[in-house]
């Protein structure tokens, strides 16, 4: 997004909240130009756009740019899969034999999370007890790191 897009959006907001734009200072407002424009200078000024109009729906006060980042993220990012779904998904990969061949099929994601085909073929052989509650709880817990910091990192 560049310096004209960028004011065409703050004018967007400055009409939706004058309260809170009406004592700011030409300073003020050059410097929270600047800023806005640092800041998404690599994302779409129609998905920045997009993400403060529906902002501006919500809030009650002008949107932060982590405000903007946030709803930008939700509106590029395609839904994760929840923690359950990603484990019905690595369960169904557990084998003995073939192990490297169904890692593969596996998202990224899931790969990262599983380390290697090696530990499928652990899964495979291990107690259904013990698979069914350490492993599920420990991969659960590790998936949703994953996935809140790949979300952290679409922010960026």
């Amino acid at each position: 997004m560049n310096r004209e897009e960028t004011k065409a959006i703050l004018a967007i907001l400055k009409a939706g909240y004058p309260n809170f734009y009406k004592d700011m200072t030409k300073e003020d407002a050059t410097n929270t130009i600047n800023l806005w424009t640092i800041m998404f200078a690599d994302d779409p000024a129609q998905v920045v756009t997009e993400a403060v109009k529906s902002l501006m729906c919500t809030l009650k006060f002008p949107p932060t740019i982590a405000d903007v980042k946030e709803k930008i993220a939700m509106i590029t990012q395609p839904p994760a899969m929840t923690e359950m779904e990603a484990w019905q998904m690595v369960k169904s990969a557990i084998s003995y034999y073939n192990a490297a061949e169904t890692f593969e099929r596996l998202p990224p994601i899931l790969k990262r999370i599983v380390g290697s085909p090696n530990q499928l073929r652990e899964w495979a052989i291990m107690e259904t007890e013990k698979f069914d509650t350490v492993v599920q709880s420990n991969f659960m817990r590790s998936y949703k790191a994953v996935v809140a910091q790949e979300k952290e990192r679409a922010m960026l």
